[in-house]
């Protein structure tokens, strides 16, 4: 299995797409494509790339400054040089709104928990695939639990945060149900912040 990694940290769109294209194109077989970058709105690009090529990319934050977009070729991607010249064109402003999502639950609506724990998963999918993008999702009560291990939505919440969406969660929720030590994606907030991010919202989204 091929891995082709591609380093565009520190260069300016539209270089990091055209350098995830030109890349894909050169893959031969089944593989990975990784392709590294320094900032959300890169991610954006090479992500909405990736998925315009009919791949299904994940994203994450590694640290400050630096993201990687990782895609799994199952066969060789045909790459015209016309596809090169529009990733040329490829520069999309960010893709953040105004809008902040406050999740304090773990399950979806009434009812069936087993249900509402579906639903939810499929939100937080649709919320992520979304054209714009919320500017913060907040997690506290029992919301908290789905940034922490063994949440079947990590990836889809990492995808989201590195592409410059603020992921919080309550720090007395999650001392709480004693998952303190167990987040797997964002940082810990207290209720100060969660007023304030609701307060400051353009429109707030409660599942």
């Amino acid at each position: 299995m091929e891995i082709k990694i591609v380093d565009a940290r520190g260069e300016a769109c539209p270089i990091p797409v055209v350098k995830a294209i030109r890349a894909l194109g050169e893959m031969t077989g089944p593989g990975t494509l990784e392709v590294h970058v320094d900032n959300e709105t890169a991610v954006q690009n090479v992500m909405r790339m990736a998925s315009g090529k009919g791949l299904t990319p994940v994203s994450e934050k590694l640290e400050e400054g630096h993201f990687v977009i990782r895609a799994a070729v199952e066969n060789a991607v045909s790459v015209p040089e016309s596809d090169v010249r529009e990733a040329e064109n490829a520069c999309a402003p960010d893709a953040r709104g105004s809008t902040v999502v406050a999740v304090d639950t773990n399950v979806m609506g009434r009812g069936s928990d087993e249900l509402g724990t579906a639903l939810m998963k499929g939100f937080l999918y649709a919320l992520s695939q979304q054209e714009k993008l919320p500017a913060t999702i907040l997690f506290y009560n029992g919301g908290a639990k789905l940034t922490t291990e063994g949440s079947v939505s990590i990836q889809d919440l990492k995808n989201m945060e590195a592409q410059g969406v603020e992921i919080l969660t309550c720090g007395t929720c999650l001392n709480f149900y004693g998952l303190t030590d167990k987040l797997q994606v964002g940082s810990v907030t207290n209720m100060y912040t969660i007023v304030e991010k609701l307060n400051g919202a353009g429109k707030v989204i409660k599942p």
